[in-house]
């Protein structure tokens, strides 16, 4: 995850949210990290826009959707 972080950090364009938002998707499975990383070397010319389109074409993308509106509801409840 660390060599994720530090190329998205060097994208030109980057910014905090992006870097998180990759990062977070990636984490849920090694296969994510994997295709993300590929992409990257595939496409070093990569702005944070293409990096954040490839990731929402990809067919498991909505799959966390439920689970992280439950947990965003569980930590508001804790609050």
């Amino acid at each position: 995850m660390e060599e994720l972080t530090k190329r998205l950090i060097a994208i030109p364009d980057s910014y905090d949210d992006f870097v998180a938002g990759i990062v977070s998707y990636a984490k849920r499975k090694q296969e994510r990290l994997r295709k993300i990383i590929d992409f990257l070397d595939e496409t070093p010319d990569a702005l944070s826009s293409d990096v954040v389109e490839f990731v929402i074409m990809q067919p498991d993308f909505h799959e966390d959707g439920v689970r992280a509106k439950k947990e965003v509801k569980q930590d508001i409840q804790n609050i």
